[in-house]
């Protein structure tokens, strides 16, 4: 306990308390993302849905060149943010190599609250790992939207799957719709760690910043969810 106090007293106690609320809501809304998905039909599980759909329709079609279209399209978004993610951990590592003047500059914004150098060292290494996360997340996605790229360009010809009968259809559909759909999941995760690293941009202002933010984005993320208007028009 005597080896905790150092580290407890390099933040003030609502400091403390906002960054627990931080990850305790980054946390449990990700575990409550996942068990709510396939009972409350969140985008991602209704998307899973149209992706085995799709896959199990590739099944039909004796000319694929669609599909490798779209394949190739669902690969560029998750590799323009892994780009722009490398120039973005870039900068905060530059920042971060010249805290003095960045706080500096950031001390001049309006209702920023003064702190130690540490401190702010701190928030920008906080904000620097969510980016690294976000990353890597953002670069398995590519690399499952490849491996699904894959079992697209190795399906059997139709006239294959019309001899093998709807039960190989049906397999072949949830296993490439499966790796699809995982895909999507993991760039749903870069996401939100893009979403979730603007309460850490409020730190830079108060705790109090950081707690609302962090309950503001988890609120507009469980509406875009859970509750968004293109979610249901995909139910219909």
């Amino acid at each position: 306990m005597q080896s905790l106090r150092p580290l407890l007293a390099t933040l003030p106690l609502f400091d403390w308390v906002a960054l627990l609320l931080y990850f305790v809501g980054w946390i449990g809304y990700a575990q409550f993302s996942k068990r709510h998905a396939e009972g409350r039909g969140s985008l991602l599980a209704i998307t899973n849905r149209v992706r085995r759909q799709w896959m199990l329709q590739l099944t039909y079609r004796d000319m694929r060149v669609l599909d490798g279209a779209v394949s190739q399209a669902l690969l560029s978004s998750p590799s323009f943010f892994a780009s722009t993610t490398i120039l973005i951990i870039g900068g905060l590592l530059a920042a971060l190599g010249a805290s003095e003047k960045t706080s500096a500059m950031v001390l001049e914004l309006p209702f920023t609250v003064r702190t130690s150098a540490l401190v702010f060292d701190l928030k920008l290494v906080l904000l620097t790992a969510i980016f690294v996360y976000a990353f890597f997340r953002f670069t398995w996605s590519m690399r499952q939207y490849t491996f699904g790229a894959l079992l697209v360009a190795s399906a059997p010809e139709a006239d294959t799957f019309r001899e093998q009968g709807d039960t190989a259809r049906e397999l072949f559909a949830d296993r490439a719709g499966a790796v699809v759909g995982m895909a999507a999941e993991a760039f749903n995760d870069g996401l939100r760690g893009y979403y979730l690293a603007f309460p850490v941009v409020a730190w830079f202002f108060s705790p109090w910043a950081l707690a609302l933010a962090t309950a503001g984005v988890i609120y507009v993320l469980y509406q875009r969810e859970f509750r968004s208007e293109v979610l249901d028009v995909l139910r219909t």
